[in-house]
């Protein structure tokens, strides 16, 4: 399903979508305004690189993060629910992971976690992605989206 055909796809259910982004850094809504009308779908984004902004803004337990770290699927989760809850959207997608060079709290480059909130369902995927910091944020931006589409096929 291409991006075009996922905006279709929420439109159709009358959804709206937020984002919330972390390693990606805005990639992913990037790839979305780029198709035309996703303005109709599209409520907003959030990059939340710091993890005292995935607290803050998107509330993420500060507990889970101080335990586990920024790079954990509960952690994705929680990230796509509070940027559904932030921007008022009926789905939220999320994005965090370590794009490299180096390792992120003893997490190597290439782990990424990303995360569909529905009023239907959460989902959350694990990615382990090839490459350098520029292939990998590519990775993790279709990953989502490939999630989303398969979240809302069925």
């Amino acid at each position: 399903m291409s991006t075009r055909d996922l905006l279709a796809a929420l439109a159709e259910r009358g959804w709206t979508l937020g984002v919330a982004e972390s390693l990606t850094g805005g990639l992913v809504v990037a790839e979305i305004v780029a198709v035309p009308g996703a303005s109709a779908v599209l409520r907003g984004g959030v990059v939340a690189y710091a993890t005292d902004l995935k607290r803050d803004l998107l509330e993420v337990p500060g507990g889970l993060l101080a335990e586990r770290g920024a790079v954990d699927p509960d952690v994705a989760l929680h990230m796509a629910r509070g940027v559904r809850r932030r921007t008022r959207a009926d789905v939220g997608l999320a994005t965090t992971g370590v794009a490299g060079p180096d390792p992120q709290d003893g997490k190597e480059p290439g782990l990424v976690f990303v995360a569909v909130s529905t009023p239907d369902r959460d989902e959350v995927r694990r990615l382990d992605l090839p490459g350098d910091r520029a292939a990998v944020r590519a990775g993790a931006a279709a990953g989502v989206l490939a999630l989303a589409a398969d979240v809302l096929a069925g």
